[in-house]
């Protein structure tokens, strides 16, 4: 019965995700936002020119808009209208909200630097106490629980001091699920069920479904399969009336887990591929990587390789391209020491003022001394400068070089004379995914030089045959190669420039075969096309990758997948760019994201002119 019941709610998901407009939450101290509140400001603000300047409306959009581009967008204007108002008392609002949308977004570091400059302007132990609760959910996400639990408990602390309930709640509840990623179930539930009767006495329904669904969790862990689902049932059932979709996709990774547990995988697979797609509709990166790492193992639990191998690929594309948490990491842990030694800086002022009458009388006695030592010092000195400009040159002739081998070239000159690159929108461009088939079975069967040794061989190749045509790479995710044409300067030929390409990597494929280098593995490969805009921009900021984003990014993606070996598979948006110049075969249609339906094709040939300009070139 129970099964019956959860089968139901399950399916009223697949039905509502994909009715319901896109919907971003935020990290999981903030329990929703009042949209309709927002929905009404946001007529005013867009009625009315005088609106676009009044302090109140921007901070109400900032803080009830659900949409985290627009939040972001609503911060971004409520601090500048604020400092060109000299309207101090907006400044934390604005950082903190401007904090909450890079979070959702999975730019932590940007996060991180927003919510600091919250701490500094909190005018309240309130306002401080909401940044710590949100710093911590920061360093929880990017897995440096010490420092996640420390920032919860500074919170807690400063909430039971002043005796604010609803964030004690929040603050009780975070640091639960804190521990109950690092596997403390016992504290987990203690501060858990804290939380949950605050929620109780507050009649706050959504707070009360996050601790009865992380309850669930909990007692999963501990093998208590009864209390662990009436309690995600709960959750799952009330944050479905809530609209709250984020935490829906977690707790049905949990129920997988369940099931997974009991050895019922069919049912462990349904709920996780519910999760997944569910996460995909709404754009949740963190649960869609959860969802395929459980997928994967799932599926090589039965046996089923190929599956697995499908969902652990996008599982670490999903992680790689979302979480840097190395980069997060990194800033935390400078900011951290930034703050340890302004401390200490402090307590030794204090040390020096009291010895500096000490000092005076030695400092004398040995100035004469200095004296003779400088004069020889700045002879020395004058040798190791000599000596190291050399040096110092040939290394930043160096590093240029290294850089213009990551980055465009016109990308790495911003980035050299800003420290920065601005995020560019291109309108049209086509990118390409090329796939190597059987690389699992080859990967099992050939040391890890030989492997490495065979994708080289290839992607080399691959390399002067895009640098030919004036196409750039944009990166390798295991056996998949990514390029695209038409940025960083925009051409009218990008999609022909990229079929002609298309069609040299298949041949170079083909030609290969048998080769002394690669007879080991001689791999069949697999391309898929499309065209339109995309996003972008450098990410990270000691490891710099130049990438891009968009639906046009993830529907070559799905022609790649639905490609063929040796077959160059386009959609109906490249087809209709090449069509006179190439012979292209219709194939059907595939569903894109938001049920979507999309042509797709072969392209066979060039036609006889554009044979001939091939021959040419």
């Amino acid at each position: 019965m129970l099964e019956m019941e959860v089968h139901k709610v399950c399916y009223k998901f697949r039905v509502l995700y994909i009715l319901f407009l896109l919907i971003t939450l935020f990290p999981h101290n903030n329990f929703g936002q009042n949209q309709d509140k927002a929905d009404s400001l946001e007529v005013l603000y867009n009625s009315s020119s005088s609106a676009k300047n009044n302090l109140e409306v921007l901070d109400g959009l900032a803080i009830n808009t659900a949409d985290p581009i627009k939040r972001l967008k609503y911060a971004n204007e409520l601090l500048t209208t604020a400092k060109k108002k000299n309207a101090s008392k907006y400044f934390f609002q604005a950082y903190f909200q401007k904090g909450y949308a890079y979070f959702s977004q999975g730019d932590y570091t940007a996060a991180l630097e927003s919510f600091y400059n919250a701490a500094t302007l909190a005018k309240t132990k309130n306002d401080l106490g909401q940044v710590k609760v949100t710093i911590g959910d920061v360093y929880s996400l990017t897995g440096n629980h010490d420092r996640s639990m420390k920032h919860y408990h500074e919170a807690i602390e400063i909430f039971r001091e002043t005796e604010n309930e609803e964030n004690l709640g929040r603050a009780l509840f975070n640091a639960g699920d804190e521990y109950l990623k690092n596997n403390k179930v016992e504290k987990a539930i203690s501060y858990l069920k804290e939380a949950e009767q605050i929620f109780i006495k507050m009649h706050f329904d959504l707070g009360l479904a996050y601790c009865k669904g992380t309850l669930g969790l909990a007692y999963a862990k501990l093998n208590m399969y009864d209390e662990a689902e009436a309690n995600l049932q709960e959750a799952i059932q009330s944050l479905e009336k809530k609209e709250d979709y984020m935490p829906i996709c977690e707790f049905l990774n949990g129920m997988s887990d369940i099931y997974a547990d009991r050895g019922l995988d069919s049912t462990a697979i349904e709920f996780a591929l519910i999760s997944r797609d569910l996460a995909k509709s709404y754009g949740f990166k963190n649960e869609i990587r959860e969802a395929n790492l459980r997928l994967s193992k799932i599926h090589e639990k039965k046996g089923n390789i190929p599956e697995s191998y499908k969902f652990y690929k996008e599982y670490i594309t999903y992680r790689d391209s979302v979480l840097n948490v190395s980069t997060a990491q990194n800033m935390a842990g400078l900011r951290a020491d930034y703050e340890v030694s302004q401390k200490q800086a402090e307590v030794d002022l204090l040390s020096e003022k009291q010895k500096n009458q000490q000092l005076v009388v030695i400092s004398i006695a040995v100035a004469s001394f200095l004296i003779c030592l400088l004069a020889f010092g700045l002879y020395r000195r004058n040798k190791f400068i000599k000596r190291t400009s050399k040096i110092i040159e040939n290394e930043r002739n160096r590093a240029e070089s290294l850089l213009l081998n990551i980055l465009p070239e016109e990308t790495a000159r911003e980035l050299k004379k800003y420290g920065k690159v601005k995020a560019k929108k291109f309108e049209s461009v086509t990118v390409l995914f090329a796939d190597f088939k059987k690389f699992t079975l080859y990967a099992e069967r050939l040391s890890p030089e030989k492997l490495i040794e065979s994708v080289d061989f290839y992607f080399s190749k691959f390399d002067e045959i895009i640098e030919k045509y004036g196409i750039e790479k944009i990166k390798t995710i295991g056996d998949s190669y990514m390029a695209a044409s038409g940025l960083p300067f925009p051409n009218e030929d990008h999609a022909i420039r990229m079929v002609k390409a298309a069609f040299e990597m298949i041949q170079f494929v083909e030609e290969s075969k048998g080769s002394s280098i690669v007879h080991d593995a001689d791999f069949d490969v697999r391309i898929g096309i499309n065209s339109g805009p995309v996003i972008a921009g450098v990410v990270g900021t000691k490891k710099f990758a130049y990438d891009i984003w968009g639906d046009t990014v993830n529907i070559a993606a799905r022609m790649e997948s639905h490609s063929d070996i040796g077959r160059i598979n386009i959609s109906e948006n490249t087809y209709r760019l090449i069509q006179k110049e190439c012979n292209c075969e219709y194939r059907g249609e595939v569903e894109v994201k938001n049920g979507r339906l999309l042509n797709m094709y072969y392209v066979n040939s060039f036609k006889k002119q554009m044979k001939e300009t091939l021959m040419q070139d």
